[in-house]
């Protein structure tokens, strides 16, 4: 910045020394920032922010690393930008790592600069967004590095549940750095640019002599598709950081809040004719749920988590007459919607956040019952259904239900029953809720009848109609008042609306305890 002899000498300095805290590494190292095709850490917060509302703090800090002539490089701000700004007119704490300082690695400055900005959201009940691109620990630094990520560590904890956290890995994120993302509620990833492992490649072929990518250890694709690491991948920066916006659009400030109410044009009383005829004729074939979804939300618009990750469930946020809901949801197109040991988890972690967020949250079942098969027994399915089964069961915020079709022996109890505490419970008349399916039931139930049978298929085929005719429907259900409502499929979105602003003032309580001890 060209001097300004008019200027009081100190403000002259003082500005002098934010331009070179904006500078970070300097200049030629924000060019090779640019060449790999990706952002420096303020240009992040920029994009990510509403305009001109951030504001740093620490931006004069400087790092108290003194070995291998570092502290020749006495770089305002050290290697993170943090602050806080508006995103839609809603206050958000950030941190960004800035790989042109040290490689974004983590020393005692960094750390305290993240805690501080990590403090004041939990003070201020606001979301922390932390943008992460970072070499890793600090070597120079030794167990101090350690130490200042295990104080994240700790503050990511005792923030759960309390503050919406929300995890952006723009770079390299390895060894004990990958542990503050994989504390928070939502972690998002850059497709071909982003990357998490606990070792790198080099440590896994020293010790397993397997070769592997970058991209094919930790990238996007695996952290979203195989692992369930990753809650949404993008193809951009631009994109990762619109997926933030985004996302904090359907989410309350803190856990003592209620979600954004947003109002809408679509009419709450719409009825929707197409949903009459999508659940075909036949109960084995599939549909897509999530076409029912869009059929009965507000504007037909639904943002899915986790999209590629156990695809036989489906999760996401919507809204309902202008709230904001929390949807889970089988999806018969994958697996038949069958839960599984991945999908049983994914959908028991997004109902527990909820919960903490006082989301409500709305649920449509088609799930024949859990995945059958020794690598599912000793993978842990018992515990894993058990998962989901004490998260619906520990919830207080509202709960709606609408089953779809199948709704089968312990995946029925599992998927927001009345027995669970589901408020309000709906049934179409295609619902089908029974201990098994029909086919199953009638090889339990007529085994000996079938095998003395002149014709024993015939035979089956007379005794399974008669079972669905008799069990495989929603009245036994309705009449024992397990669902509320037998109702026609066109008009779930206005029933769907209507018995959540019944339930806005609900209010249900759990024992008193220091805290459950959910089967992890």
């Amino acid at each position: 910045m060209p001097e300004d002899k008019s200027l009081n000498p100190k403000i002259q300095r003082l500005r002098e020394l934010r331009a070179q805290s904006c500078l970070g590494g300097g200049e030629e190292r924000i060019r090779a920032q640019h060449e790999r095709g990706k952002l420096t850490a303020r240009e992040r917060i920029d994009l990510l922010l509403d305009k001109g509302t951030f504001r740093e703090i620490d931006a004069f800090v400087v790092h108290r690393t003194y070995d291998f002539d570092l502290d020749k490089q006495r770089i305002l701000g050290d290697s993170v930008v943090t602050g806080w700004g508006m995103i839609e007119g809603r206050l958000v704490y950030v941190f960004s790592q800035d790989f042109t300082v040290f490689g974004g690695s983590l020393g005692e400055v960094h750390a305290e600069k993240v805690c501080k900005i990590m403090d004041m959201a939990m003070k201020n009940g606001a979301p922390v967004i932390g943008l992460n691109d970072s070499g890793g620990a600090r070597i120079q630094e030794g167990v101090v590095s350690l130490g200042g990520y295990a104080d994240i560590f700790l503050r990511n904890t005792l923030a759960s549940g309390v503050i919406p956290q929300i995890s952006v890995i723009m770079g390299p994120c390895a060894g004990g750095a990958v542990y503050s993302p994989a504390l928070t509620d939502f972690i998002l990833m850059v497709r071909n640019s982003s990357y998490m492992f606990i070792t790198g490649p080099e440590v896994v072929k020293a010790v397993t002599h397997e070769d592997v990518t970058f991209e094919e250890l930790g990238g996007a694709a695996v952290h979203s598709e195989i692992s369930g690491v990753c809650h949404l991948a993008a193809d951009s920066e631009a994109d990762a950081l619109y997926l933030v916006r985004k996302l904090l659009s359907y989410i309350p400030q803190n856990n003592m809040e209620d979600p954004p109410f947003v109002p809408t044009t679509d009419d709450p009383l719409r009825m929707e004719e197409a949903l009459d005829d999508i659940i075909p004729d036949d109960p084995q074939k599939p549909y897509d749920i999530r076409e029912v979804i869009r059929l009965v939300v507000d504007d037909g618009i639904f943002f899915e988590i986790q999209e590629y990750f156990a695809p036989n469930i489906v999760i996401g946020y919507a809204r309902l007459g202008g709230h904001s809901v929390g949807i889970v949801a089988n999806q018969p197109a994958v697996l038949a919607g069958v839960l599984d040991i991945k999908s049983s988890e994914k959908a028991a972690r997004f109902v527990r956040f909820c919960d903490a967020f006082n989301i409500p949250l709305v649920t449509f079942v088609d799930v024949p019952g859990f995945m059958p098969g020794v690598s599912q027994e000793h993978g842990g399915i018992i515990r894993s259904g058990a998962k989901l089964l004490y998260a619906y069961c520990e919830a207080t915020v509202p709960k709606l239900t609408v089953v779809t079709r199948k709704a089968y022996g312990g995946a029925y109890d599992v998927m927001s029953s009345k027995h669970i505490r589901g408020d309000v419970n709906f049934a179409w008349p295609s619902a089908e809720i029974a201990v098994m399916g029909p086919e199953g039931a009638v090889n339990i139930i007529f085994r000996k009848e079938i095998a003395k049978a002149e014709d024993p298929e015939k035979r089956r085929e007379e005794l399974v109609r008669e079972y669905r005719e008799k069990f495989a429907n929603p009245y036994i259900a309705a009449e024992r008042g397990y669902i509320d409502d037998v109702i026609e499929p066109h008009e779930t979105r206005p029933r769907l609306i209507n018995a959540l602003e019944m339930l806005a003032n609900k209010r249900d309580t759990n024992p008193p305890k220091k805290h459950g001890c959910i089967p992890l």
